[in-house]
C-alpha cells in the first residue's frame, strides 16, 4: 500500500467516523472508521520510515588516479 492508499483510508475513515449518522445492524461505522484511520495513519508512518531509510545512502568514495608524470617525461 502507497502513501495514497494510507491517505485515502484516513479520508474514507474520517468520513465514516465524523460525517455519517447511519445505523447499522451488526456493524458500527464510527469504530470502522476509527481502524481505518488508525492503519492510514500506520501505513504513512511505516511508509515514510522506508523512504527515510532508501534515501540514506552512503557517500559514494571515489578514487583518484593522477598521471605519471616520470614516464612521460614532462
Amino acid at each position: 500500500m502507497g502513501l495514497g492508499g494510507c491517505i485515502i483510508l484516513i479520508a474514507v475513515g474520517a468520513i465514516l467516523a465524523f460525517a455519517t449518522d447511519w445505523k447499522t445492524d451488526g456493524l458500527n461505522l464510527t469504530v470502522a472508521g476509527l481502524i481505518m484511520m488508525a492503519v492510514g495513519i500506520i501505513g504513512v508512518a511505516v511508509f515514510t520510515s522506508i523512504g527515510r531509510r532508501r534515501r540514506a545512502v552512503p557517500p559514494v568514495q571515489t578514487t583518484v588516479v593522477e598521471p605519471d608524470h616520470d614516464r612521460r617525461g614532462y
